[in-house]
């Protein structure tokens, strides 16, 4: 009787198919020589096992999905950036309008308005203006009287130095921002009014430095105020930092002969002075504006700081006062000028 010939049936499996593919091979050789019982009982448990081939290859992605993705992430992201720019724009000016209507002209916050201010608060401006830095009181403690020093609180006059000092390191920071172009008017005057009425034109200049860049603007040259200021960034960082602590210091410990009291009455004093007087409230409003603004202008400009440092600089630069103060202290000179 003759043999009947079986040939096995080899499955591929493939995930660029959802189906298997069976192949049966045709070779002369494998499928045409007869077989015994026992080699068909051989592979006959082979079949039943399956002699199974996987593709490994991976499935091709839609070339058309793709592209679809790939051009809406293009379109969406310069929207995204643009819609967050317009809303910080427009969130800085509202907060330009309430600093100056709340701070100002309102009679809600405490102490008096502008249009109603007391002769008291005239006169504790006046003598802590002529107490700038400290200069006075330390030379009159050390024996040089060309001119008396108003006394005054302690914690009032390092409140006031200390927002000062703070004020006075933004210089560097400002005359090299990279930004600076889009204010077209003068920064020696910007930073001049901000040394006296602070965010009052600080606020202003963060909103205009979103602007998009005018190509056709040619950047002017930085001014003498600038350069000097630019040039001497380690040393207005040291100076300003030595004021703000220094200032903390007064506050806490000066004037010790004069009876102002133990560190807790000169806290009780200053809470009860921010809640009576205008001029001190607005620091506190200054203060909270800094800490927002210092991270955001060094971010900015961190390209200005000697390359050893950036990632120091960048971590520092949330800290109040101590960021800024590294900032200059690690600022590029030759990289800038």
């Amino acid at each position: 009787m003759a043999s009947v010939t079986t040939c096995p049936t080899l499955l591929l499996v493939c995930p660029n198919k959802n189906k298997y593919s069976s192949f049966v091979p045709t070779t002369k050789s494998f499928c045409s020589k007869p077989q015994s019982r026992r080699y068909r009982r051989v592979e006959k448990k082979r079949l039943k096992m399956g002699d199974l081939l996987v593709c490994k290859a991976t499935p091709r992605k839609s070339s058309t999905n793709t592209k679809i993705n790939d051009s809406a992430i293009s379109t969406t992201t310069p929207e995204i950036n643009e819609n967050v720019r317009r809303v910080v724009q427009i969130t800085l000016w509202v907060t330009e309008g309430i600093y100056i209507l709340w701070l100002f002209l309102l009679p809600y916050a405490p102490g008096d308005p502008v249009w109603a201010i007391s002769s008291d608060t005239i006169n504790s401006l006046v003598g802590l203006s002529l107490n700038f830095f400290l200069i006075l009181p330390f030379m009159n403690s050390v024996g040089i009287h060309l001119l008396d020093a108003p006394v005054l609180h302690p914690m009032s006059e390092g409140l006031f130095n200390f927002v000062i000092g703070w004020t006075f390191m933004f210089a560097p920071l400002l005359f090299t921002d990279r930004k600076r172009d889009r204010y077209k008017g003068s920064l020696d005057l910007l930073w001049g009014f901000q040394m006296f009425l602070t965010n009052t034109f600080l606020i202003p200049y963060m909103a205009i430095r979103l602007n998009e860049a005018d190509a056709e603007y040619t950047p002017r040259k930085t001014s003498q105020l600038g350069l000097f200021m630019t040039n001497g960034a380690p040393v207005v960082g040291l100076i300003g930092g030595a004021v703000c602590l220094i200032s903390t210091l007064w506050a806490l410990f000066g004037r010790a002969d004069n009876n102002f009291g133990s560190i807790s009455e000169r806290w009780e004093f200053l809470m009860s002075y921010l809640r009576s007087e205008r001029l001190a409230y607005a620091f506190i409003w200054d203060i909270c504006l800094y800490i927002i603004f210092q991270p955001w202008l060094i971010g900015d400009n961190i390209q200005n700081v000697q390359k050893d440092k950036v990632d120091a600089v960048n971590v520092l630069r949330f800290v109040p006062v101590v960021g800024l103060v590294a900032y200059l202290l690690s600022f590029n000179i030759e990289e800038e000028i």
